[in-house]
C-alpha cells in the first residue's frame, strides 16, 4: 500500500498529487512544484497557512486530475506531528473523495530543518493510519480506504530508506489492529473468544502461545482474575504470548489489562460510561499488537506478553465490597471497591510474570482510572515508574511517536491509603484524591524488584471524536510507542 517513487512530481501519473506548503517559504525542491504554489499563493483563499486547504484541477504542470494543496503554516515551526497530521489530512481527502490512489511530494528537509527520515516515517505514519475505516457491522459502506499511497522523493532518500515503507506499514498494521479489537462491541469478545482470535494470529507470526482457561486459573489460584470474574457466565482467561529468538538474553515484558466489559460489578457504573466500557481491553490489545508486530519485524529481543481476560459484571455470585481474596503472589486484598477491578487482574498477572519468567524489565498498560484522564486529558497517558531511566525512555518513545506520555509520582507516603485493617492491602485507596496514584501505588506491591513502567492510558486509547489520522473511536494508543521502546533497549 504504502510505496516510494524516485520521479519527479510533474511526470507522475496518479489519481490525485499532494503538494505540502509553508507560509513563508518554498519547501519542495522542483521548479514545476515551486511555479504553481507561487500560482496558488495568488488565490485569496490559499496561503499555506495549517488549516489552509486547495484543490486545482488539471494543471498544465502536471499529468493528473487533480492537485491538492495544504498548508503547514511556518516552516520554522513544522514538527513531525505537522507532517503526520497532513498526510491524515490528505489521505481524508482522498477517501472522500473516492479515489483509489493518490501521490504525496515530501518536502525537502533543507528548508524545514528535520532529518528527511524523520518527515518521511511521520508522513507514511500519518498515511498509514488514516487509511482505516472500521465498517464491519455496517450493511451500507459509504467508503473505502485507498489501495496505494506513493510518496515522491529523490531517488538518493528513496534508495537511502527503501525498506521504511514495510517497517512502518508493519508497525501502524498493528495499530488499526488493536483499534479494530477495541472497537469491536462486547459481546462479539468474549474473553475466551477474544484470546482464541489472538492465537490464531500469533500461529502465523510464529508467536508461541499458551491459554490458560478457569479451570487453570483455579489450579494455580490466581484469586485475584477469579474474582473480578466471578460475577460473569463468561469464564475468564490468561494469554501469554513469547517472541524468543535464539540467543536472546534480556526478557521484556509487556502486561495488558483486559476486561472486554466493565460493568462496575455491584459498585455498578453510571449510565454514562457503561456503553465504552467495551474499551476496557485497550490495554491487552495495545499488548497483543505490539506481540505481532514484534514477531513480524523479528525483533532479537525476547519479549512476553501477558493478557488477564475477564468481564467484570453484577449477578448473584460477583465478587461484593468487603470481600477478602487471595492474590496469585499470596497477598490478600480486601476489596473496597469492585469498580477498581483493572488492578486485581494486573496484579496477577504481573506476579506471574515475576515468579515463572523473571523478566529485566516490566511495562503494564492500561485503561484504569479516570483519575488519570482528569490529570491529562484525553491527549496524553500517564506513566509511573521509581526507575528514572525507564521513565525517561519511554517517554522518548512517546515524543517521537506523538503517543504522549507525562511521568506521575510515586510518593511513598501514599502507601498507606491503602493499607487494610483486615488484609494484607485494600483495592482502594481511603480518599478520593490521587486515584491514578493509588493504583499506580498499588501495582507495585507486586513487582517485586523488578524495573517496572505502568503506564495508565485511560484518557488516549478511546475518543468519540476523530483526528487528522484516527477517526471516531478506538486510537491504538501504545503499540507504536511500545514498538519504539523496544527498539531502544
Amino acid at each position: 500500500m504504502l510505496q516510494l517513487k524516485f520521479t519527479d512530481p510533474a511526470s507522475q501519473k496518479t489519481e490525485m498529487m499532494v503538494i505540502p506548503v509553508c507560509e513563508d517559504t518554498d519547501i519542495v525542491d522542483d521548479p514545476a512544484v515551486t511555479t504553481t504554489v507561487d500560482q496558488v499563493r495568488k488565490l485569496k483563499e490559499f496561503k499555506g497557512a495549517g488549516s489552509d486547504k486547495i484543490v486545482l484541477y488539471s494543471p498544465p504542470q502536471f499529468h493528473t486530475a487533480r492537485v491538492l494543496f495544504i498548508g503547514l503554516g511556518e516552516a520554522g515551526k513544522v514538527e513531525p506531528e505537522t507532517l503526520r497530521a497532513l498526510a491524515g489530512r490528505a489521505v481524508k481527502h482522498g477517501i472522500k473523495s473516492k479515489l483509489t490512489q493518490m501521490t504525496v511530494v515530501v518536502p525537502s528537509s533543507e528548508n524545514i530543518h528535520l532529518e528527511p527520515k524523520v518527515i518521511l516515517e511521520a508522513m507514511l505514519e500519518g498515511a498509514c493510519l488514516a487509511n482505516h475505516r472500521f465498517d464491519q457491522y455496517r450493511k451500507e459502506k459509504d467508503s473505502k480506504s485507498l489501495k496505494r499511497i506513493q510518496f515522491c522523493v529523490k531517488p538518493r532518500i528513496g534508495r537511502r530508506f527503501r525498506n521504511l515503507p514495510g517497517r512502518v506499514a508493519a508497525t501502524c498494521g498493528g495499530t488499526i489492529l488493536a483499534r479494530n479489537w477495541v472497537n469491536i462491541p462486547s459481546n462479539d469478545k468474549k474473553p475466551a473468544e477474544f484470546a482464541r482470535t489472538i492465537m490464531r494470529l500469533a500461529k502465523k507470526q510464529r508467536l508461541k502461545s499458551k491459554l490458560m482457561g478457569k479451570k487453570e486459573l483455579q489450579q494455580n489460584k490466581f484469586g485475584a482474575i477469579l474474582a473480578v470474574a466471578a460475577g460473569s457466565q463468561a469464564a475468564p482467561a490468561m494469554l501469554i504470548l513469547d517472541h524468543h529468538p535464539q540467543g536472546a538474553k534480556q526478557i521484556v515484558a509487556l502486561i495488558g489489562k483486559g476486561v472486554t466489559f466493565d460493568s462496575g460489578g455491584l459498585n455498578l457504573k453510571s449510565s454514562t460510561s457503561l456503553n465504552l466500557m467495551k474499551s476496557d481491553m485497550a490495554g491487552a490489545a495495545a499488548v497483543a499488537a505490539t506481540m505481532l508486530t514484534v514477531a513480524r519485524q523479528q525483533s532479537n529481543l525476547r519479549v512476553v506478553g501477558f493478557m488477564p481476560l475477564v468481564e467484570n459484571m453484577l449477578s448473584a455470585t460477583a465478587t461484593r465490597p468487603g470481600d477478602i481474596i487471595r492474590s496469585y503472589s499470596g497477598k490478600t486484598v480486601e476489596i473496597g471497591n469492585t469498580d477498581a477491578e483493572g488492578r486485581l487482574i494486573l496484579a496477577d498477572a504481573i506476579s506471574y510474570a515475576v515468579q515463572k519468567y523473571r523478566p529485566q524489565v516490566l511495562i503494564d498498560i492500561a485503561t484504569l482510572t479516570g483519575a488519570c484522564v482528569m490529570a491529562l486529558g484525553e491527549g496524553m497517558a500517564g506513566v509511573f515508574s521509581d526507575d528514572d531511566e525507564l521513565a525517561q525512555t519511554i517517554i522518548q518513545s512517546g515524543d517521537k511517536t506523538h503517543e504522549r506520555c507525562w511521568r506521575m509520582p510515586l510518593p511513598e507516603d501514599y502507601k498507606k491509603l491503602l493499607k487494610s485493617e483486615l488484609a494484607d492491602i485494600n483495592n482502594m485507596p481511603k480518599s478520593r484524591w490521587g486515584g491514578a496514584i493509588t493504583a499506580a501505588l498499588f501495582l507495585s506491591e507486586f513487582v517485586s524488584k523488578t524495573r517496572w513502567a505502568h503506564i495508565d492510558i485511560a484518557g488516549p486509547a478511546y475518543r468519540k471524536k476523530g483526528n487528522d489520522y484516527c477517526g471516531p473511536g478506538a486510537t491504538g494508543f501504545g503499540v507504536r510507542l511500545l514498538c519504539d521502546f523496544l527498539g531502544r533497549i
